[in-house]
Order: C-alpha cells, then sequence, then structure tokens
C-alpha cells in the first residue's frame, strides 16, 4: 500500500494543531555544510519549535569512517533516539532551520532502521516564524524510550554497488547537486575531490524541488521535473549527491510520487570522486 502525502509530508498548521499531542515528537535535523553560516546547535538552543529535540548528523554517524556522517551503526542510532525520549508507536517529525534542506536526511535515517512513521515538516522553522507560532529556548529533558532498529538495507547503497549497478545498468543514479558541479565546472567545497559526476547519472538540483516560500511543489510537478532530467520513473533509482544529505530531498521526492524502489548513495561524491580508479564524466 502507498503512503498517503501526508504521512511524509506535513504542513506547518498540521504540526501547530498536532504540537501537544503525546505520540508526536520533534526534531531539529538542521545541518549545514562547513563554513556555510551559523552553529545549527547553538541556533537551535536561541530558538527551536517546543519541545523538538536537536539531531547531531555528524555525531549520530559512524565515527569511524573517514567520510562525513555516513549512517552509524544500528546500536548507536537506536541509544541515541532513545536518549530523546522517542520509541515505538511515536509519530516523529523531522524540521531543520533553513527551509527543508538536512531534514530529509534524518527522516531517511530513521527509514532505514525500521521506523516508517516519520514525515518532514514542510518549509521547516523558516515557514514556521514567517507564520508567528511560538518558539522556545529551553531544551526538552525527555524520558529515555523503547525504540526497536529493524535496519532495511534496501534503502542504502554503497561504492560497490553503485558501480555495480552501473555497470550492470540496474539501477539509474540521480544526482542533487547543482548543475554546475555536475557538470564539473564548480570546484567541491570539499577539497581533493575530482570535479564530475558518475557515469550515466541524471541530474535534477535539488532546490528546484521546491516554491519560493520553500514548500515542496505538488506531486505532479515533482513527476515532471523528474522525467524532465530523463529519469524512468519505471525503473529503479539511486540518488546521490555531496555528501548524501540532499540526495534524501531526492528520496523523499519520489517517495511523495509513489516510487518504491529508491535507494541512497550514502557516500556520495565526498566517496566517489575520492577514489581516482572510479571513472569520472564532466559536461
Amino acid at each position: 500500500m502507498l503512503e498517503s502525502d501526508s504521512q511524509l509530508l506535513v504542513s506547518t498548521t498540521w504540526l501547530a494543531t498536532h504540537l501537544n499531542a503525546p505520540d508526536v515528537k520533534v526534531i531539529d535535523a538542521t545541518w549545514r555544510l562547513p563554513g556555510t553560516g551559523g552553529d545549527p546547535r547553538s541556533d537551535y538552543e536561541a530558538a527551536h519549535i517546543p519541545e523538538a529535540r536537536f539531531f547531531d548528523i555528524d555525531e549520530i554517524s559512524d565515527q569511524s569512517s573517514p567520510l562525513p556522517h555516513m549512517l552509524p551503526p544500528m546500536e548507536k542510532f537506536v541509544s541515541r533516539v532513545r536518549a530523546m525520549g522517542i520509541g515505538d508507536g511515536h509519530r516523529v517529525v523531522v524540521y531543520d532551520q533553513d527551509g527543508l534542506f538536512s531534514a530529509a536526511r534524518v527522516w531517511w535515517m530513521f527509514r532505514v532502521f525500521g521506523h516508517r512513521d516519520v514525515a518532514v515538516l514542510d518549509g521547516g522553522l523558516k515557514k514556521w516564524l514567517a507564520e508567528g507560532r511560538p518558539v522556545e529556548d529551553i531544551a526538552p529533558m525527555p524520558r529515555e524510550r523503547h525504540f526497536t532498529g529493524r535496519k532495511d538495507a534496501s534503502l542504502v547503497r554503497d561504492v560497490t554497488q553503485v558501480a555495480a549497478a552501473l555497470k550492470l545498468d540496474e539501477e539509474q543514479l540521480v544526482d542533487a547537486r547543482a548543475p554546475e558541479r555536475f557538470r564539473g565546472e564548480a570546484p567541491e567545497p570539499r577539497p581533493g575531490l575530482r570535479a564530475g559526476h558518475m557515469p550515466g547519472a541524471k541530474n535534477l538540483h535539488y532546490a528546484t524541488l521546491f516554491n519560493p516560500d520553500g514548500t515542496m511543489r505538488p506531486v505532479e510537478e515533482i513527476r515532471t521535473l523528474f522525467e524532465g532530467a530523463g529519469v524512468d520513473l519505471n525503473r529503479p533509482i539511486i540518488t546521490t549527491c555531496g555528501s548524501g544529505v540532499t540526495a534524501a530531498i531526492l528520496s523523499l521526492a519520489l517517495a511523495r510520487i509513489g516510487h518504491r524502489k529508491v535507494a541512497l548513495y550514502d557516500g556520495s561524491w565526498s566517496e566517489w570522486g575520492a577514489y581516482p580508479d572510479l571513472e569520472v564524466e564532466t559536461g
């Protein structure tokens, strides 16, 4: 059974109405590229949606990996989520402070670890504040809850799986980076990476999926955008980007239009672009 759009993306009006419901838990999942301004945790501490917990994408990751914010071991994810007071039976709503940027990454992480009742706040904190809705500067003190983790490996791909998929033409790659980075005309924000994209990948910049107010476009417009980028929506898809954050926006958009065979390349370009023996295309 396909999920309805309201199960994946909730409005600020919906959240305001359900904010005090005992089964609704809110997460601030703000993450920004280094050097782009502001400290997400400090900004959370200054103002966040009431009772929201802060989810540190860099800390809740595989610290043994040289790559940025790779998926953590399931035990670590479960431990951190339990400590936030999030457990089985809770409806999780994820937002970020910059509209809709990093929240989709945490939405995807919850789904990878078996929690399907998770949605993203459409428009994020920016829209919430623009509407004059309440915020607070006091972090909640949650009681630990039981959270059952069950990893769904079908939602994630590693570099070996991506290389095999490209060679066998089993899955399409869709890259969320800006066109200039995809074509190799602009430098990568992380030093030491080659410019360009994976062979045969399609490009759909994540920013094109949003309306001017930062909310996501309607499902039919999203479908048109993917088709316009040359994506065959009848075939399996792997989403990718710079480091696995904005790729999750594509994954969320594809879930909204009912595409069920979507995985995310966790290492993304921060891994592929660093290996000299992996083929790169430009243009």
